[in-house]
Parts: structure tokens; sequence; C-alpha cells
């Protein structure tokens, strides 16, 4: 029974001694997870958890080590702010994939990243075409940012003089052909209107739904569990299996 109550003592004292030294990190950390952060961050996860767990050893050895990891990180980000050679080296620079809608080859060799890579890259920033890019960059943390070219890139109310409205945000209000009766009543919505608006999608149970939302404009998004789809947007040219 001893050991258990000196395990749960320790992995107390651990917990609290790790979210000090979060607070003491900052949020630096955090917002810009490079990977030396990332392996950092498990080297201090893995000491803090034979800290809390590694009975054969003195507890103070695992806190030690603890605190010198601690103390240089605190240390680089310090050298980081006051030299702009040595953050540079410790975080690296941005890469340069794309320019001009062509891409850099000898850049990605350099990341070691592939194409299909890239490409899944500009799909999450809603990007479908090569060409609408000017630049495309790997930022320290492994984000990529992108510079649409000109002609691609979206028009602002401002740039029309035209007046804004307040933003609504988009409001659930079933989620497998479960009712949110809350958020209707939120979005000042009565169950007769979602009725209606889906009848006029030819929707006839709220079982056939599997998600369905009301955007900011105030129309419904439906979402079937059977979509009746073909495979006209099927890009995979793996034979599985998956």
């Amino acid at each position: 029974m001893q050991e258990p109550l000196v395990v749960i003592v320790r992995a107390t004292i651990t917990f609290f001694v790790i979210f000090l030294y979060a607070r003491l990190i900052g949020k630096q950390q955090i917002g810009n997870f490079t990977m030396f952060d990332y392996i950092n961050g498990i080297t201090i996860g893995s000491i803090a958890a034979t800290l809390a767990t590694d009975l054969n050893m003195s507890a103070f050895i695992h806190w030690l080590a603890l605190t010198v990891f601690l103390v240089l990180t605190i240390l680089l980000q310090l050298v980081g702010l006051k030299s702009r050679l040595l953050s540079k080296v410790q975080d690296a620079e941005p890469v340069v994939l794309m320019e001009k809608g062509k891409i850099l080859e000898k850049n990605l060799q350099k990341v070691r990243i592939t194409k299909d890579e890239l490409m899944v890259q500009l799909r999450t920033k809603n990007i479908f075409s090569p060409d609408e890019v000017e630049a495309a960059l790997l930022e320290p943390d492994g984000s990529v940012s992108i510079l649409l070219h000109s002609d691609y890139q979206y028009v602002q109310k401002k740039d029309l003089n035209v007046s804004s409205q307040r933003t609504k945000l988009t409001t659930e209000v079933l989620i497998e052909g479960e009712l949110i009766e809350q958020n209707l009543r939120q979005r000042n919505i009565d169950y007769e209107w979602l009725l209606g608006q889906l009848k006029a999608k030819g929707i006839h149970r709220l079982e056939d739904v599997s998600y369905a939302a009301i955007l900011p404009n105030d129309t419904l998004y439906v979402d079937l569990y059977d979509d009746q789809l073909d495979d006209e947007m099927n890009i995979s040219d793996y034979p599985g299996p998956y």
C-alpha cells in the first residue's frame, strides 16, 4: 500500500510542478510550436512521468533534470529575443515553396515536403488550383502561409464602399436527427419554420437529417444521411486497402 501512496503524492506534486513550469515558459511555446518545441515538450513530459512513477530513484534527481530543461528553454527564449541570428538558428526561417504559381522543387526537397503534402496544405486554405498562388511559404512552426494572386484575392466590403452588418455564427439545429430547441430559440426561429424549410427541400422526416444548421445569412443548410453523390470528385489513385 505504501508504493501506490508514494506514486499518488509524487504524481500530484509533478502535476503542479508542470503547471507552474508551463506558466513560466509562457504562451510562446504553444503559439510558435516549432520542431524543437515539440521535441522539448515531449522530453519534459517524459521526465515528469518518470518523476511521478519511478520509485527506484530519488525524486530530487528527476526534479533537477526537469528544472534544467525549464531553465534552458527560458534561456533560449531570452537569447532569441536579444539576437536575431541565434533566433534564426533556433527556429529557422520561412522557406518559399511556391512563387507565381510555380512549385520550387529544390526548396521542397530542402525541407523534405512532397508535392502531395503541399497540395493538401493548399486545399486546407480553400485553394484547389496552384495557379491561384502568388507565393507559398513554409513557416518555422510547420504551417504554410499563402498569398493569393491579385486576380484571386477576395474583394472586401470596404473596397466596394458597402456598409457592413454584425456577423452571426452558424447555429446547429439538427444533429443525428435530434432537434436542438435551445438553438432555435437563440435564433428566434420556431419549429414550424424549420419544418417548412425541410419540406421545401423535399425532406419530411427529421430522422433522415444527419446535420442541419442555420447559416449566418438565415438560410438553412441540410445534410442527409443519403447524399446520393457520384464518384466524380474522387481524386485518389491508390487502389487500397483503406
